[in-house]
């Protein structure tokens, strides 16, 4: 058998029509031929590749990660109340089971409190002066500038407000870090437009800035840190649950004081660790819901932060609670309106404008239901039983 020829290495491309059936043909070939494989799986699929400008480039077809559904889950939320099915879009076994045992033990001591407590989106420039002094100054005068700020940044967007500038200084640098509303969008672009929009009036108005960066990475995009927990990214939620101590015994086969003693202990190893999580798992949930719904799945690195705190009642159960300082979720705009993505959010009701806030709650919720299910598990030794039994793939 002859190598493939691979002496054209350009990507095939078709400047008037980059997503129709002809170019994506040729593409396909290219990649056999370059690869010396087949695609049999690949390049079939049912949505429509001329939705997918501003998606996707150089469109060769999907990748297919299976959905399974969890629930109903009981909320009380102030945008999200009801019951939800949840798609869940994983690989991973005894995942869905796990989400969907929390779910039921959870709606029997009447399900799930979940609220949005902040909601922020930054984008944080830094400005470059001769000194600290001058930097220091610079500070100041945004400070009492902030009105004209405002108004150049929300002139490029009819969704983003800007609600305020935090300001750090170090050595020479005048860190900016500007927090937006962004509505149903995760809004990364449009908070960078508003920003630079922003920027360019103060370097028009402002003397003695020496160098200007529009972000300094301390918006800290697609990254986990500490600013984040801190002052929010995106959506702060906090989902919270009282569970009835006979619901646990009967369903997880454990009592509420081992779920909250194992929580003080594993507190220990978070903090030895030096982790971003009190919690076990949620970025399980919340990447499941995160490939089934059409979010950004690299915002799953500020998402994976979480603060669970339990406590036993006077009646001897179990108060639970899981706040996610910095859930970056989208309802409208990005990957939310393609096919099974758009899909899924509609199923919940949750696909549109002024959506994004019910699906906040109902994502906390459900990073929940995969909390007190998992803890159970390994404070009852049933772990590693039930990976055996329903995880095994090989």
């Amino acid at each position: 058998m002859s190598a493939p020829d691979t002496s054209n290495r350009h990507i095939p491309r078709d400047s008037h029509d980059d997503y129709g059936q002809d170019i994506i043909g040729k593409r396909q070939k290219f990649f056999e031929d370059y690869c010396g494989g087949k695609i049999n799986h690949v390049g079939k699929y049912s949505i429509d590749p001329q939705t997918l400008k501003g998606n996707i480039e150089h469109f060769i077809g999907v990748a297919q990660v299976p959905i399974g559904v969890a629930g109903p889950v009981k909320i009380d939320g102030e945008y999200a109340k009801g019951e939800f099915l949840v798609p869940l879009a994983t690989t991973e076994g005894t995942l869905v089971a796990s989400y969907n045992r929390g779910m039921k033990l959870l709606n029997m001591s009447g399900g799930i409190k979940s609220t949005v407590v902040d909601d922020a989106m930054q984008r944080a420039p830094v400005f470059v002066f001769s000194d600290a002094r001058g930097a220091r100054d610079f500070v100041k005068w945004v400070n009492e500038n902030i009105g004209k700020i405002r108004e150049e940044a929300e002139a490029t967007s009819s969704v983003a407000k800007l609600t305020y500038i935090d300001s750090f200084l170090s050595n020479k640098f005048a860190f900016l870090r500007f927090n937006y509303r962004t509505g149903d969008a995760a809004g990364q672009n449009m908070v960078g437009r508003a920003t630079f929009a922003a920027c360019g009036w103060i370097l028009d108005h402002y003397q003695g800035i020496e160098n200007f960066y529009l972000e300094s990475n301390f918006a800290t995009d697609k990254k986990a840190s500490q600013i984040n927990i801190m002052r929010t990214r995106g959506k702060r939620v906090i989902a919270e649950a009282t569970i009835k101590r006979e619901h646990l015994l009967s369903v997880m086969r454990v009592d509420p004081k081992q779920i909250d003693y194992h929580g003080r202990v594993s507190a220990v190893g978070s903090f030895l660790s030096g982790v971003n999580n009190t919690g076990l798992h949620s970025p399980n949930g919340i990447t499941a819901m995160f490939i089934a719904t059409g979010q950004d799945v690299a915002n799953v690195s500020e998402s994976s932060a979480g603060i669970m705190y339990s406590e036993l009642t006077d009646d001897g159960d179990l108060y639970i609670s899981l706040t996610i300082p910095s859930l970056i979720v989208a309802t409208y705009g990005g990957g939310t309106g393609i096919g099974t993505q758009k899909e899924c959010l509609e199923l919940m009701g949750c696909y549109g404008r002024d959506k994004v806030l019910k699906f906040a709650e109902i994502v906390g919720a459900v990073a929940l239901a995969g909390e007190i299910s998992l803890a159970s598990a390994i404070s009852s030794s049933d772990w590693v039983s039930s990976h055996e039994q329903y995880g095994r793939n090989r």
